[in-house]
């Protein structure tokens, strides 16, 4: 499977060398942020409005953003099935968010600032405008300091399920200030209260796990187990080694219990040191991601990279049981490590396709993105016949 990957990856770098002076990105660009701005594109989402259309968002960051006291999150919308996009709103109070559709009705979940209060506002008219949170029955639902990013909201046992983490320490450092959980609501529930939602305890960090080598968890996915139950996976930190991993928590049945078993719960798990979206598929029994995994050429070129830093690859993966996981193909990648990145995506199956919104740091006609972290464009992307690859 290796020599099958890198052999996509060596005709992908030949067809990017081939094209070099073609400075577009691969994919449809649902919109573009020159990197001169220093304001950057983050936190992609991606959700599929009653009536088919495509509604996507994306919130800015970087040193002339306003992450840290009022994020500004834009949402877009595609009638066409992601061939192209118009922006249709504006939303300041918004950062790290997800959309998600319930009962036909679109909304939008996540902190309103950099380490913020946890807002969801509605739309009913596929994004154009919001409701505005101001208080616990309207959408305001956790007040203090909060972190994610644009992870799923799932339904599961009659509850919603979204996986956030607390950021108010006690160590105030970047992962190390992060504590798991989970917040769910009933499915029928008035998701705009916050009496609605049920909050788990929080995991801290425990510099004792991975003998030492452990420096946080973030960015969890709510997941329904194997089993029946609900767990929380998340992305790990651990600056040492290119053989990345992931956390899996387990979250009661009620959603108000989080516990680890740090000697069963980290799992190798390529890409695991980036942000990642799970989601299971009924329909091939089978759970799939789409993970920055690091190709054995990165990791001869750059063997002592912390493994974040790896964002040029982003690899289709499976797993039956959530434990062992398969890497089937390449879907994007640029031989350059540094300023080119594919990351951050979020994804949905539709039919036979996934579709999937990218956070992509790539070359401008008049320079390149600052690095492969901070993107400069928002691009669109499918996936056709994507359970075929699991058979290969």
């Amino acid at each position: 499977m290796k020599q099958h990957l890198l052999s996509i990856a060596l005709v992908i770098a030949i067809l990017v060398t081939a094209h070099a002076q073609d400075v577009r990105p691969p994919g449809a660009i649902i919109t573009h942020v020159p990197a001169a701005t220093k304001t950057y594109i983050g936190s992609p989402s991606i959700a599929i409005l009653p009536n088919g259309d495509y509604v996507a968002s994306h919130d800015l960051f970087g040193p002339n953003s306003s992450e840290f006291v009022q994020a500004v999150t834009r949402v877009y919308r595609s009638k066409n099935k992601g061939k192209t996009w118009k922006q249709v709103s504006e939303i300041r109070g918004a950062f790290w968010s997800s959309l998600f559709t319930h009962k036909d009705t679109l909304y939008l979940l996540g902190p309103d600032r950099h380490h913020g209060t946890v807002l969801i506002r509605r739309s009913v008219n596929g994004g154009k405008t919001w409701t505005q949170p101001t208080t616990k029955e309207n959408g305001l639902l956790l007040a203090g300091q909060y972190h994610c990013a644009p992870m799923p909201v799932v339904v599961h046992n009659g509850r919603l399920w979204r996986a956030m983490e607390t950021a108010h320490g006690p160590i105030l450092e970047w992962g190390k200030r992060y504590g798991a959980m989970v917040m769910s609501a009933p499915v029928d529930a008035n998701l705009l209260n916050a009496g609605s939602w049920t909050v788990s305890n929080s995991l801290l960090y425990d510099s004792s796990y991975l003998n030492g080598r452990f420096t946080g968890w973030l960015e969890g996915n709510a997941v329904p187990a194997p089993d029946g139950g609900m767990v929380d996976m998340l992305r790990v930190d651990d600056k040492t080694s290119l053989d990345e991993k992931a956390a899996i928590v387990k979250i009661s049945a009620d959603g108000k219990k989080a516990s680890f078993d740090p000697a069963t719960g980290f799992i190798s798990f390529p890409g695991g040191s980036k942000k990642f979206v799970i989601r299971f598929d009924q329909q091939s029994g089978r759970y799939w991601t789409l993970a920055n995994a690091i190709p054995d050429t990165f990791r001869q070129q750059y063997p002592k990279r912390n493994p974040a830093g790896f964002r040029n690859t982003l690899v289709l993966m499976s797993s039956k049981d959530l434990q062992q996981w398969q890497e089937h193909a390449v879907i994007l990648q640029h031989p350059d490590v540094l300023r080119h990145g594919f990351q951050y995506v979020d994804w949905l199956f539709e039919g036979e396709d996934m579709i999937v919104a990218c956070r992509t740091a790539f070359d401008e006609k008049d320079g390149q993105a600052h690095n492969n972290h901070d993107a400069n464009y928002l691009t669109f992307h499918r996936i056709s016949n994507f359970r075929e690859k699991a058979n290969r």
